[in-house]
């Protein structure tokens, strides 16, 4: 079987490598370079994780090719997240990378060469009646189909994810037993990109600021001042400056630049029960028969261990979520992520409106 493996310096695809030389594979490594060396906006600590991917090749005698991507990545991930952002919208740039760089350019520039790619996602694939599926991994908390909820039928067929049926510590275990150099490395956060650079100083240097006013919803009260919307988002409580809270974003006006914001853990502006999803994207098919307008399903709107029970309405012009609890911060421009009732399935994502 001719393997890639996509290494990124971090514990997981590390593991990833081990497995697979343990199984008697001899994998080609690839590390996709998305950082630019020039641009203090692009700073993904890249250094480092190509000297450990390195040190993985050189430890199992694997060949490791540096696949440069920064400017295809540019071009489709860091602009979309720019464009939504100036929007009012809150973009997924994780999952636009899975969709189109690592599994996209990196599957034309090089994957197409070999039968299958393995990545460190904690995913699965699920062979059902001659398709193959996404499915969820055995770590609720790490799962990440969320995040690969855009790839489509052939990507998912192509792909190995090794870690599906393992939980992190397991992980972190075999990485110590193996004396992996990785072994003990923090797992990333945040946007892939910005590596140490602050996600506001990002948003900033593309889109300046806009002083606007922050205002209660249900008073018109001002409470005080932003510099401008796009650093906020539905549902954020965090870092709005203001006293006798907690207060919560939950509405934004964009030709005015306004931010609307309501008190307390348990105002009903916080919540919703329902939304609406455009350019509903299926991963392998639609597993319900067509005449069927509602089905029960399980879904997520944000990356969380958590499967919120509710109900896919299917109406013209797109599908509808009707949820069986409260929910949250649901925040436009978001991937509303659908599975199967027992949550075993990755079905697809739409993107969020109101």
């Amino acid at each position: 079987m001719n393997t890639a493996v996509l290494l990124s310096g971090g514990v997981d695809s590390s593991v990833v490598v081990h497995l697979l030389c343990e199984q008697g594979h001899r994998p080609s490594l690839f590390y996709i370079k998305i950082g630019r060396d020039d641009a203090e906006y692009m700073d993904c600590s890249a250094e480092e994780d190509l000297e450990i991917a390195s040190a993985i090749a050189r430890r199992y005698g694997l060949p490791l090719e540096v696949v440069d991507l920064h400017r295809e990545y540019w071009d489709n991930v860091a602009a979309y997240a720019i464009d939504k952002i100036r929007r009012g919208l809150t973009p997924n740039p994780d999952v636009m990378c899975n969709k189109l760089i690592k599994f996209g350019c990196f599957e034309q520039r090089v994957g197409k060469e070999f039968d299958f790619t393995a990545t460190g996602h904690y995913a699965t694939t699920v062979l059902q009646e001659g398709k193959t599926w996404l499915g969820t991994a055995v770590d609720p908390v790490k799962d990440q189909t969320d995040f690969l909820a855009q790839i489509d039928a052939l990507q998912v067929s192509k792909l190995m994810f090794p870690l599906g049926g393992l939980m992190k510590h397991e992980v972190r275990e075999i990485a110590r037993r193996a004396s992996l150099p990785s072994a003990r490395r923090r797992d990333s956060q945040g946007i892939c990109f910005l590596g140490k650079i602050n996600y506001n100083d990002f948003v900033r240097r593309f889109l300046g600021e806009q002083e606007g006013d922050i205002v209660e919803l249900e008073t018109g009260k001002k409470l005080g001042k932003h510099r401008g919307y796009w650093f906020h988002t539905i549902g954020q409580r965090k870092g709005l400056g203001l006293s006798g809270g907690p207060w919560f974003v939950v509405r934004k006006d964009i030709a005015e630049n306004v931010v609307y914001v309501s008190r307390g853990y348990d105002t009903e502006r916080q919540y919703g029960n329902e939304f609406r999803m455009h350019d509903f994207h299926f991963i392998t098919d639609n597993p319900w028969k067509e005449q069927q307008k509602e089905v029960d399903i399980t879904f997520k709107i944000r990356h969380t261990p958590e499967f919120i029970r509710g109900r896919l309405l299917h109406e013209d012009g797109g599908y509808r979520v009707i949820s069986e609890e409260k929910l949250q911060g649901i925040a436009p421009g978001q991937f509303g992520v659908v599975y199967d009732e027992a949550s075993r399935l990755c079905i697809g994502s739409g993107e969020i409106y109101i």
